[in-house]
Parts: structure tokens; sequence; C-alpha cells
């Protein structure tokens, strides 16, 4: 099923790749953007649903002095959030804090929390842990992994370990794993790595070529999905590496962003640069609860379906965010810095 948007629209100013949930505003269902112009003064755009739940509002605007490539709000502290940015043919890092008092009508400065420096190669993205308080960052660039130490309170943070990806492996991303702190998935040309941060060594790896984003899946700890650029969306049982349980047709032209829900498992989000929102729907053939015999069993069949397209946009759509708060609500942001948020109550299975 496909068809127009039916969604609440907001216009940034500039281009922009990057949306995040603000997954620590309890009170109010949040979107943190980032614009992405070369020209002029780039802007962190603190976006909120209305209560009514009709229009969205801009709570806070904020001038940031790059171009913005990767933006991630911290899972437990709503005025905190990272951003990689390049500037000329560099590219930066660093953990930026929301003054208390903020309003659109003021534009007040963004304060720097700390820089994150280490980096001789150019920065792909940052990582909070998703499931909690951690004072812990991950920083990927193309060639190494970086863990840090971050003191929000000293304004400070520290390399506590880093290893190289290898002369192979070009990374381009990753995901923390949600059930497992020490777990962290790095993507790259030709596979997804896993770390443990413990060691800082790989653990295993999917060889899988062109893999653009990766997702772990919040309900179910075994479940990965990937999106790569031209071969669709895989879901992977993280038991059994060697071959995707179920694969998704993905877009026309490259898949560049996958979200599973944060609530309802089998529902998973897709968006291209085909200029749409693809909602799927994919789930093991079995009336129970995902069990290890179950999807260790190769011949276990999936049920997978296309829930609905939303094509209502003009340009490439790169930024994809569920909100933790309402977990039937999306926020979507196409190139020419359009965000839309959509509901897909209508979509949700009934339990």
């Amino acid at each position: 099923m496909q068809g127009g948007s039916t969604g609440i629209g907001y216009g940034l100013k500039y281009q922009a790749r990057c949306i995040a949930d603000v997954k620590a505003d309890t009170d109010h269902t949040s979107f943190l953007a980032g614009t992405l112009s070369l020209k002029e003064e780039n802007e962190v755009h603190l976006i909120r649903l209305s209560s009514g739940g009709t229009e969205l509002v801009c709570e806070g605007l904020f001038s940031h002095p790059n171009e913005i490539w990767d933006l991630a709000s911290c899972p437990f502290d709503q005025r905190i959030f990272s951003t990689v940015f390049s500037s000329g043919e560099s590219y930066e890092a660093a953990v930026w804090q929301i003054p208390e008092l903020y309003g659109q009508s003021n534009s007040p400065q963004l304060e720097c929390i700390a820089s994150l420096d280490a980096h001789s190669s150019k920065i792909k993205c940052v990582l909070w842990w998703p499931s909690g308080r951690h004072d812990k960052l991950i920083s990927i660039d193309e060639q190494n992994i970086f863990l840090w130490s971050l003191d929000s309170s000293k304004k400070s943070a520290q390399v506590q370990s880093q290893e190289s990806g290898g002369m192979l492996h070009h990374m381009s991303g990753g995901a923390w794993d949600p059930h497992d702190l020490n777990v962290v998935a790095s993507t790259s040309e030709s596979s997804v790595q896993f770390w443990d941060l413990r060691t800082m060594k790989k653990t295993n790896s999917i060889e899988y070529s062109h893999v653009r984003n990766i997702d772990y899946d919040t309900k179910n700890k075994h479940m990965l999905v990937t999106a790569a650029d031209e071969s669709g969306i895989h879901i992977w049982d993280l038991r059994m590496l060697k071959a995707p349980v179920a694969e998704l047709p993905g877009h026309s032209h490259w898949t560049w962003a996958v979200r599973s829900n944060p609530e309802y498992e089998g529902l998973i989000l897709s968006a291209g640069t085909d200029s749409a929102v693809n909602l799927w729907f994919a789930s093991p053939d079995i009336n129970n609860e995902l069990t290890s015999d179950s999807l260790s069993n190769s011949t276990t069949k999936w049920t997978e379906s296309l829930l609905y397209t939303y094509n209502d946009y003009e340009d490439s759509v790169y930024g994809l965010s569920w909100s933790s708060r309402e977990p039937w609500i999306f926020a979507s942001l196409s190139y020419d810095g359009r965000v839309v948020v959509e509901s897909i109550k209508s979509h949700v299975p009934r339990k």
C-alpha cells in the first residue's frame, strides 16, 4: 500500500541529513535535527510534537559551526547530544549541551562539553549506549573505533581504548547493542564486524557487501537488521550469521537507513534515495516467542510484507527515527530539509 504523506511537516532552512529522537524527554515527543549547509551558519532544531498531536513546534534553535553529518541524542539527559561535523576536508566530533534557558527567540549558544579530538581519519558516527545511563561513548572513523570515558560535569572526554578496523575494512558506521553494553557492531564496505569493548577485539562478523546502515532489535536480543546499497534489507539471527533469516526488497535506489521499532516486534522502517520511506512487517511463522531451537532451524519460515510506502517526498530521505515515547510515531528527514512526523497506529499489530 502506498500513498502521499498524511503526516505533520516542519521545514528547516537548509539541507539536512540528521534527525534523532530525544529519548530522555519523557514528557514530550521530541526530535533534534541538524543542517548541512556548505556556505551558511548551520543550525540544530529542537522540535516537539504539540500536545494535541497536530503540529510540530520549534522549542529551540541553536547555531552550530559546521555541516552536521551525524547527530545523536544522549539517552539519559535531554539537553545533551553529539554531532559529527566537517570543516573543509577535516571532520570533527563533539558533545554539546543545550543551555537551561532556551527558546527560539534568543537563539542561545550551545555549550561544548567535550571534543572527541583523537581521530586522524574521517569520523563517521558517535554512539551512545541506548539502554540506560552510561559514562562511555563510542566514536568510529574510517580506520578506528574509540571508546571514550565522558565526564559532563568536568567537561571532559578521555580515550579509554581504541583499535584499528584493519587494512581491509573501511568503516562507515555502527550500532551499540542495547542488550549488552560490551558489544558494538561496525559496518564496512565488505562486512559487519562485532567488537567486545572489554578487549577491543573483533568477536564475529557478517561477510556482506555495501552495508549502509544497521540497527539492533530492542525487543529481541538475537535480531539485527541491515540495509545495503542495492541488495535491500536483511534480518539476521546473531547466533547464525552465515545467511540472513529473512530478506526484504528495500528501495528502488539505495536503501540508506533502517530502524526497528522500539516497542512493536517485527515493525521496521527503511528510507532511501528513491525519496520514499517504507514500513515493513517481518516475523517468523511461529506462534510462541522466538527461541533458540526455532530460530536456529534454518527452515523456519518468515512472514514479510510491505505495509505502507510514504512517497510524498521531493528529495532523498536520509534521516529516520522512531519516537521512544510514542512508538507508533516516527520522524523522517529528506535532504531538502523537510521533517515529516507520521503515525502508524493503523498498522500496529494487535496483541
